[in-house]
């Protein structure tokens, strides 16, 4: 039986990755963010290419309304839904005393207010069902500040906070929640850099979130780190 698999934030890159590879794996996926041509684009490949179906579901992860009618879609054409990866984020890099408020406000929509409400509308159904997974993209910093970036450090933090709590509250009803940490540059589209071998490879990445989705219940992962092979840490 097909999985139901939405992909909230989905751009060229990771969120690409994620969305191929779980349409090779026979999911339909749901593919949300605000790029209606790119995500056109990306469905109709991956309808083409994979065993899985896709959806462009044109959405703005910063209006609630908007996530809840996205949800709606997602149910009409593919039925409840059993993987949710929170995936979006948005912030400028400025440091503190640069930071627009309104600028902060949107990183922190785009990022823990948009995983909350996905969050609720897919949970609502994998709590019916016992089984589900909700995978949330961290980043370096989730866990360490960086500097010149308050905005982004603290919609990340919030992230890690949400996730590890419903971890814990979801655990027992059959719900997975786990948190990748993104150690590193992810290797771009295209020619990409001189020095590809000290980037993380996107479709790699997609392979350890899959790994998350087929996890036996009895060995959950919480907290996953991945980052390029580097001489030292």
């Amino acid at each position: 039986m097909s999985r139901t698999a939405v992909i909230a934030g989905v751009g060229p890159g990771l969120g690409a990755s994620i969305a191929e590879r779980f349409a090779e794996e026979g999911c339909s996926v749901a593919l949300l963010a605000r790029s209606e041509s790119y995500l056109d684009d990306l469905a109709e490949r991956l309808r083409e290419e994979t065993p899985g179906d896709a959806a462009a579901i044109p959405t703005d992860l910063a209006d609630g309304a908007d996530i809840e009618a996205a949800f709606s879609e997602v149910r009409e054409r593919f039925g409840p839904v059993d993987i949710l990866v929170n995936h979006a984020s948005a912030a400028s890099w400025d440091g503190l005393l640069e930071q627009d408020p309104e600028d902060f406000r949107q990183a922190l929509a785009v990022g823990p207010e948009a995983a909350l409400y996905c969050s609720q509308e897919a949970v609502s159904d994998m709590v019916d069902g016992d089984e589900g997974t909700v995978i949330f993209t961290g980043a370096t910093t989730s866990v360490r500040g960086r500097e010149g970036a308050v905005g982004f450090s603290a919609a990340k933090f919030a992230c890690r906070g949400l996730a590890e709590s419903m971890a814990r509250e979801l655990g027992p009803r059959g719900v997975h929640v786990a948190h990748v940490v993104i150690d590193g540059g992810i290797l771009p589209p295209g020619d990409g850099p001189d020095d590809p071998e000290e980037y993380l490879d996107p479709d790699a990445i997609a392979d350890s979130y899959w790994h998350l989705v087929e996890q036996d219940r009895s060995a959950w992962t919480l907290e996953l780190d991945l980052r390029p092979h580097v001489e030292e840490f």
